[in-house]
């Protein structure tokens, strides 16, 4: 309905008053009330109905649009239309911070609306005048009239406005709804009653001057001046862990069991001492929603006061809460202390890290280190997912490397511990040695493994694989340590598999995770993330929870969440760094293949109703049709793959399209990372390959990590290898090949976070060469309905990590029955 794009120089052009605002007004959108005191400012400045579509304000006149919007989402950069502004409070960011100069100067005169396209100088706002009088000292449209309000506690008095209003329709809607009666001669509605006056304006007295801009008459202010609102009132105490916040709505000396019991019936308004306090729903609304957030509980409780024990990790969390619906609340100066630094990176005090080091990072690098470092000093953890290739080993390095600089209280332990997937720990010991030295690593991995705690103490480092660390659970739960990182913390999902149980029981002062991908499958698994970094931060969510009520909880999580997940992408930071290029190449089916292929997805389908007409439940059916739907995928990439009792056609077009593709690229001098899920499809390559006698790489997930570091190695350092075969689950991950800048994708996956992982094996910092990423897809299958639904898996994954719409979703029984349909 309403967007407000500013120019991308609005601090140059804030100081010169002469801010060029572009309007994008839809007039015959539905309504949104929530956008009309935003509307009438803009019709006001401009003195017209319909606001050009570029106009010129001052910091005074922009500073006022934007109190008029707050909250809402319909501000942002003309260069980045799409991208919303975000609100702090009622601050803008990005824009509040240049228009705080009180000495604007002021045009004298309005300008006529120009042709369109042309920018125009809004009028200025007359200083010194209250709300409900400034529309008559201004220019207005002729054709159109206010909503006026006069009356007493005894009676209203409304004259609705213009019919060419926009806020005409809400407003005979609010009259009709409240009882009010049409009086014919004057046009007016009436409302005679002292408790229904009393309870309309404590529904509506708010809207009226908020949302439908009511002017209220000399005498109606006169006759209620001594009518108050109830506040909400907001004190915090520092309890040693936290803080203890009340919440309470106070009426001047109201019993609160007074306020509760109108509260709880039909009347909305207490009175004291000749003060009447209106109570206004919406009012009690924000109340309860922000006591029932503050206390974690599902259902909005009635009390008008309660006290909540808030944890330090939940202090942005609660502070955003208050400031909603207490805005003059201001909390103590140890809680900004911590809050403040989260709320604006920028902000942050660098870590102590060694000089050597520290010129080794780029900027976001040290910006990354400072908030491991900030959250470290205050006991807290966090994830930090930047996107494949930023450095994430490097900045966890600088923190290790920083938090060994530093002297330590007497007992407390200096000993870190990173666990990771068995293929990254000989990469995480190269690491170490190379970007911090000083540090001394032990690897407990293997034979090679400590059988006593107090001998970590000897230590600064000690890494170790999931694998391991499950097994030794109990060794390593003896010891405190100073910091825990988990890398590729994707592995840990599942709540119940032994490495995320092994990992929540240990003790740390700080625990971080390091991760591309912090959601795969669904919002429960950065629920399940969470579980392991801050143990008891996240709320569970009952058995039996209703659909309704996990949105709440899964907002909750959202918003609790935000604060500890730091995720840069390559575009934002690494400009040194070229683009992916990435292209499907379809290929047909040949004759053979494509008989084979609707055969057995003839029989599938008959076999699954089969399966469903006798009975079983969706487990059975739903392991059934991800059987079939292997097979099925095996047929697109080469029947060779299936038994030979079921395969009679042995030619693959997906393996001739590779051949001109492996070709095409070898002649002009590329290198291939040739990825796959199938370790039998990479065994058919290798014999295609070797048939071709064309060198190459290999590596899978039967290979011990010290062979997979061979291979990688093997690879990187020689000129003359220009294919390597890489398993997609073994070395999706973790992998540094920047030597090749071709990637092909021989098999669809249906999470696109996976494919991009591996494609970023080859497009990491220190790429020179644009890196081209092919997909092969067999037409009219399996593989190009696996395509439709990276689609809306990739929706998933970007929501959660932009604080937008994500919503709790798995690969269902309907999804993958779809995928069965030709």
């Amino acid at each position: 309905m309403l967007r407000l794009l500013l120019p991308p120089n609005l601090a140059e052009a804030a100081p010169r008053n002469a801010i060029a605002l572009k309007v994008e007004l839809d007039l015959n959108a539905p309504p949104k009330p929530a956008l009309f005191p935003a509307l009438a400012v803009l019709q006001r400045l401009c003195g017209s109905e319909k606001p050009p579509a570029f106009i010129q304000l001052t910091r005074v006149q922009l500073r006022e649009l934007v109190t008029a919007a707050t909250g809402q989402p319909v501000f942002a950069f003309v260069n980045t239309p799409h991208t919303n502004l975000l609100w702090l409070g009622q601050r803008l960011r990005g824009v509040s911070e240049h228009l705080t100069d009180p000495a604007d100067p002021r045009p004298t005169s309005t300008i006529s609306v120009p042709r369109s396209g042309s920018i125009r100088t809004a009028s200025p706002e007359p200083r010194g005048l209250r709300p409900s009088t400034l529309s008559s000292q201004l220019p207005t449209p002729s054709a159109t009239t206010s909503l006026m309000v006069d009356g007493s506690e005894h009676f209203l008095s409304i004259s609705l406005p213009s019919r060419e209003s926009l806020s005409y329709a809400p407003a005979l809607d609010v009259v009709k709804t409240a009882g009010f009666v049409l009086e014919p001669s004057s046009r007016k509605w009436w409302l005679r009653d002292r408790h229904k006056v009393l309870n309309f304006l404590a529904t509506h007295g708010q809207r009226l001057r908020d949302e439908l801009f009511a002017e209220f008459t000399d005498n109606f202010e006169k006759n209620t001046a001594r009518f108050r609102h109830a506040e909400i009132a907001c004190d915090a105490i520092d309890n040693g862990n936290g803080y203890n916040v009340t919440l309470a709505l106070r009426a001047g000396r109201v019993s609160e069991d007074q306020i509760l019991a109108a509260a709880s019936g039909s009347r909305g308004y207490v009175e004291d001492n000749g003060q009447v306090y209106l109570i206004a729903p919406e009012q009690l609304q924000k109340l309860a929603e922000a006591q029932r957030a503050l206390s974690s509980e599902g259902g909005v409780g009635s009390a008008t006061r309660r006290t909540h024990r808030v944890s330090t990790a939940r202090l942005i969390e609660a502070e955003g809460i208050l400031e909603k619906i207490a805005p003059h609340f201001q909390p103590p100066e140890a809680w900004k202390a911590r809050s403040n630094a989260l709320r604006n990176l920028s902000a942050l005090n660098p870590a102590p890290i060694p000089p050597a080091l520290d010129a080794l990072l780029r900027p976001y690098q040290k910006i990354g280190v400072a908030w491991l470092w900030h959250l470290h000093r205050h006991n807290l953890g966090g994830i930090l997912a930047d996107e494949m290739g930023l450095g994430k080993t490097l900045q966890a390095l600088s923190l290790l490397s920083a938090l060994n600089s530093q002297p330590t209280a007497r007992n407390a332990s200096r000993v870190s511990l990173v666990a990771c997937p068995a293929s990254l720990v000989e990469n995480w010991r190269r690491e170490a040695a190379r970007f911090a030295p000083e540090l001394r690593v032990f690897v407990h991995h293997g034979s090679n493994r400590l059988t006593d705690a107090k001998a970590f103490a000897a230590h600064d480092l000690i890494i170790t694989s999931y694998g391991t660390l499950a097994r030794d659970r109990d060794l390593f739960s003896e010891t405190d340590f100073s910091c825990l990182i988990a890398d590729e913390a994707q592995h840990l999902k599942n709540r119940r598999s032994q490495n995320a149980q092994a990992l929540r029981i240990l003790q740390a002062q700080g625990r971080f995770l390091l991760t591309g991908t912090p959601l795969e499958n669904s919002i429960d698994d950065l629920r399940s993330l969470f579980e392991v970094l801050m143990p008891g931060y996240i709320d569970q969510v009952p058995s039996g929870t209703k659909a309704e009520e996990r949105n709440w909880f899964d907002e909750r999580l959202r918003a609790k969440t935000a604060p500890y997940i730091l995720r840069r992408t390559k575009k934002t930071v690494a400009p040194e760094l070229p683009s992916k290029i990435e292209q499907i190449l379809y290929c047909e089916l040949s004759p053979a293949q494509s008989a084979l292929y609707r055969k057995m997805q003839e029989e599938t389908e008959r076999a699954l109703l089969d399966l469903e007409a006798s009975g079983a439940n969706d487990n059975s059916v739903r392991m059934a049709t991800l059987t079939q739907l292997l097979r099925l995928r095996q047929v697109c990439c080469d029947p060779r793959l299936l038994p030979q009792s079921t395969n009679k056609a042995t030619d693959s077009a997906k393996l001739e399209a590779f051949r001109e593709l492996l070709a095409e690229s070898i002649d002009d001098g590329h290198r291939l990372l040739v990825f796959s899920q199938f370790t039998a499809l990479l065994g058919l390559l290798r014999e295609e390959l070797e048939s071709q006698e064309i060198p190459y790489a290999y590596l899978d997930g039967s290979m011990t990590p010290k062979a997979r570091q061979a291979e990688v190695d093997k690879f990187n350092t020689s000129t003359t290898l220009p294919v390597f075969l890489i398993s997609l689950k073994a070395g999706g991950t973790g992998l540094n090949l920047t030597s090749a800048d071709t990637v092909v994708h021989f098999d669809p996956w249906w999470n696109p976070a996976v494919e991009a992982q591996a494609t970023d094996r080859a497009h990491r910092i220190g790429q020179t060469k644009v890196v081209t990423s092919y997909k092969l897809i067999c037409s009219g299958t399996v593989e190009e309905k696996v395509l439709q639904l990276q689609e809306s898996k990739r929706a998933l994954l970007a929501d959660v990590f932009e604080a937008s719409d994500a919503v709790s979703a798995k690969l269902t029984l309907a999804d993958l029955r779809s995928l069965l349909t030709s």
